[in-house]
């Protein structure tokens, strides 16, 4: 579900980390993996279910800037910051196109498209979700990953059966 914008706490000492990808297949690939490396060094192995899902979220968000958000000679920026206290991870993917905003609502082709699933496994995954503007130009796409995402999954009403765990290169 999209939602309205929250602000995590700029405290002094909150992990954030940020970096600028070129807007390319290669771009979104070195986000995600730069995600997992950073929940790595705040203590969620690369295989826990934290870092699995901010991976994933931080991976379609990524490919999206690429795909639908891509203006030439423009890139992506990825934001992470853990939130110990709100027990979070912000996730910001920011990208050049204004015009250019998330569906709210499944595509028509769903569920029988080859695409169009994506920021429905990011709504399963966050608890809230959303886009802002950025000035001067773009958007900002974010999601915030629970950091307890078995608990959270269940409280959305779905019981997880397995639990993946696989080293993302």
């Amino acid at each position: 579900m999209l939602t309205a914008t929250t602000t995590p706490s700029d405290e002094p000492g909150l992990p954030v980390v940020a970096q600028r990808f070129v807007s390319s297949p290669r771009g979104a690939r070195l986000a995600r993996r730069l995600a997992v490396r950073h929940m790595e060094e705040w203590g969620y192995p690369a295989a826990s279910e934290v870092s699995c899902s901010v991976a994933l979220v931080v991976g379609e968000l990524a490919a999206n800037a690429v795909l639908h958000g891509r203006v030439p000679g423009r890139d992506f920026g990825l934001r992470l910051a853990l939130d110990l206290a709100a027990g979070l991870v912000r996730v910001e993917v920011a990208d050049a196109a204004s015009a250019k905003r998330p569906p709210t609502a499944p595509p028509s082709s769903y569920p029988e498209g080859e695409s169009g699933r994506g920021l429905l496994l990011v709504d399963v995954l966050a608890v809230r979700w959303g886009s802002e503007p950025r000035r001067p130009m773009g958007k900002t796409v974010w999601a915030e990953v629970p950091l307890e995402a078995t608990t959270h999954l269940k409280t959305a009403g779905i019981e997880p059966t397995y639990v993946v765990a696989a080293q993302i290169p």
